[in-house]
């Protein structure tokens, strides 16, 4: 393992990313089965009172236990009964309650613990509000989407826009699977969560594609690779880089997910951070293993990477080319050979 590493860091490997495209695809197909799955069995996301309205009562009691929390307002009248802990307290969220049934939710929690009635505070919300920040986020989304077509099509083409494309959808399915297996609440945060790391992803992408447009733009009728190996060579150039970016943004994330929300109760933080380790995780794999090997898949239709491909099948050297990393002027073919005869 020490050994890999340190070949991975030096530049010295060469993982054949492009050649195991359909395992690739056979895991994606795989996580994203999974994950309507959960969206199916679980009806959906679980929303927050944000967004489908509620009651949230918050008040202290340290003596007190999650058990004892639900049972005392439950009692009151209250059906679906969430409660978290805070640094300020509990937080109890419930479905949306009449003024007299939140004034007995009060009481109820006041007689119980030992607390003045005035000291649980109440904050009623409105699922209107929910579904304007719901709406707010999908445009945001849609605007972003185009912006993101309109930006690769430009500055590269649009067959890797739409790799590029298929690879943030792929990511916000498997990301929203993992809210819907582990029934982590839906909050505004979370909304800003998945259009976080939309960009994550959309940064391997673009790394990974602006090499491999500047390593397949040297292939001519004479390359002695084809569009996928060359397109592989890139793709382990930035390799590192691309690892390198994930590690550095994921171990904050990871501290405020797995040691801010437990040891500090940072309740909060979960809901930004779940949906950032995640997506920052998927965004890279699908960076290397979805959006590379799809726009190879739609690169090599095109007739004179076709015929580049037959040549050198034809001569044996596609396969001779591919037990060994293609040096980035060595896809110019035999140009760079006449230069060094002269």
């Amino acid at each position: 393992m020490a050994g890999l590493v340190t070949r991975l860091y030096r530049g010295e490997t060469n993982v054949d990313f492009v050649g195991k495209q359909k395992l690739w695809y056979g895991l994606s197909a795989f996580l994203l089965l999974i994950s309507i799955a959960g969206l199916v069995v679980n009806g959906g996301l679980k929303l927050g009172v944000e967004f489908k309205g509620g009651s949230v009562f918050s008040f202290k009691a340290p003596s007190a236990t999650i058990e004892e929390v639900r049972g005392s307002v439950q009692e009151a009248g209250a059906h679906q009964v969430i409660v978290q802990t805070t640094n300020n307290g509990w937080r109890v969220t419930t479905e949306s309650l009449p003024a007299e049934q939140v004034t007995a939710v009060q009481k109820a929690v006041a007689d119980d613990f030992g607390i003045k009635q005035n000291d649980v505070t109440v904050q009623v919300i409105g699922a209107s509000w929910g579904g304007q920040v719901a709406s707010k986020g999908v445009i945001g989304l849609i605007v972003f989407m185009l912006a993101i077509i309109l930006y690769l099509t430009m500055a590269f083409e649009w067959k890797m826009a739409l790799a590029a494309i298929v690879a943030l959808v792929h990511d916000l399915v498997i990301t929203a699977g993992v809210y819907a297996w582990s029934q982590f609440e839906v909050t505004p945060a979370t909304l800003l969560g998945f259009l976080t790391i939309l960009g994550y992803s959309l940064y391997d992408a673009v790394v990974v594609f602006d090499m491999i447009k500047e390593v397949t733009a040297k292939l001519g009728t004479t390359s002695k690779v084809t569009y996928s190996q060359a397109a592989n060579d890139a793709l382990n150039h930035t390799l590192i880089r691309s690892l390198n970016t994930t590690l550095v943004a994921i171990l904050p994330v990871a501290a405020i997910l797995f040691i801010g929300t437990t040891l500090f109760g940072a309740g909060t933080l979960k809901d930004l951070s779940l949906a950032l380790f995640v997506g920052m995780i998927v965004g890279t794999y699908s960076s290397l293993c979805v959006a590379t090997p799809m726009l190879v898949t739609l690169k090599e239709r095109e007739p004179r990477y076709q015929a580049i491909a037959r040549r050198l099948a034809s001569t044996g050297g596609a396969a001779k080319a591919g037990r060994q990393p293609v040096a980035a002027g060595a896809a110019s073919g035999s140009g760079g050979d006449k230069r060094r005869k002269k």
